[in-house]
C-alpha cells in the first residue's frame, strides 16, 4: 500500500479578508500558523511519517509544510517545489474582495467563474503579468507557461504533469509523500485520483490545515482516503467534501 497526504495551506491573509489570492504571494495569519502546528501534531500523533514532500514556489503553502514538518521532527527530509502546484491564477480578480467583485459583475457572472471547469476570469494586465515574468520565483520557468489567468481545468493540467513527473515516481519507490498546496490545485489532484467529472469538482471542498489521506494500491488507484484529527478519521458530516455553491457566503475554497 502506499500513503500520500495532502494538506491544504493554512488561513491567509487574504482567506481573511475575503479576496482572490491566486498567485499572489500572500502569508499566513496566526490562524494559519496553528493550523499547520496542529496538523503537524495530528499526524506525529497517528504514526505518520514522511520521506520526501512536494510544495508549490507560494510562501502559504511552503511554511505550512514547513510548520507540519517542525512538528513532526522531519525538517531534513528533502522539499521540492514547483509552480505547477501553485494555486489557481485568478487572472485580474487577483488581490480583489469577493463581495466587491460580486457587486461589480454580478452575482451571476462571479457564480459562472467560479462554478465553471473550463472558464476563465477575466486577464492580469500586462503591467501585472510583467510582474509575475520578472518574478526570480519563475526565472526558470517558459514565459509561455506563465499565465493571465486560468481556469480549473488549466490548472488541473499543469498539477497533473507534476504529479505524473514527480509524484508517481516517488510512490512507486515506495516513499511516503506529503504534499502541501492549495484549494485548486489538491481539488485538481482529487478530482484525478478520483475520477470526479468536470460538473461534480465545481462544488469539491478541501479544508484548510486538514491533513487528507490517500491509500493507494501498486498501481496507485485509491483504495480508500479519509480526513484525519486529533481523534483519528473525520466523518463526512463533520468536514464536508462538498458545499453548496448556491450559498454565496461559500467560497472560502476560491483563491
Amino acid at each position: 500500500m502506499k500513503q500520500l497526504v495532502l494538506i491544504r495551506h493554512g488561513q491567509s491573509l487574504f482567506n481573511l479578508e475575503n479576496r482572490f489570492t491566486g498567485w499572489r504571494d500572500i502569508d499566513l495569519t496566526d490562524e494559519g500558523y496553528n493550523g499547520a502546528r496542529e496538523a503537524g501534531e495530528i499526524l506525529k500523533k497517528h504514526g505518520f511519517s514522511f520521506d520526501v514532500a512536494h510544495t508549490s514556489v507560494l510562501k502559504r503553502a511552503i511554511r505550512t509544510l514547513w510548520i507540519l514538518l517542525h512538528e513532526m521532527d522531519l525538517v531534513w527530509i528533502p522539499i521540492h517545489n514547483s509552480w505547477r502546484l501553485n494555486e489557481r491564477h485568478y487572472g485580474a480578480l487577483q488581490g480583489l474582495n469577493k463581495d466587491e467583485v460580486i457587486a461589480k459583475f454580478g452575482e451571476e457572472q462571479v457564480n459562472e467563474w467560479r462554478r465553471s471547469a473550463s472558464v476563465r476570469p477575466p486577464e492580469l494586465s500586462l503591467d501585472a503579468h510583467q510582474y509575475d515574468l520578472s518574478d526570480p520565483k519563475y526565472a526558470n520557468v517558459t514565459k509561455k507557461d506563465i499565465p493571465l489567468t486560468e481556469s480549473l481545468l488549466d490548472t488541473e493540467k499543469r498539477s497533473i504533469v507534476y504529479w505524473q513527473k514527480h509524484i508517481v515516481p516517488d510512490l512507486q519507490q515506495n516513499r511516503r509523500v506529503v504534499i502541501s498546496a492549495h484549494g485548486n490545485t489538491l481539488r485538481a489532484l482529487v478530482k484525478y485520483l478520483d475520477n470526479i467529472s468536470d460538473e461534480e469538482v465545481t462544488s469539491l471542498n478541501i479544508p484548510n490545515s486538514t491533513p487528507l489521506i490517500y491509500e493507494l494500491d501498486d498501481n496507485l488507484t485509491p483504495l480508500r482516503h479519509y480526513y484525519l484529527g486529533h481523534e483519528g478519521e473525520v466523518s463526512d458530516q463533520s468536514i464536508p467534501r462538498h458545499i453548496d455553491l448556491n450559498d454565496p457566503t461559500n467560497c472560502d475554497w476560491i483563491g
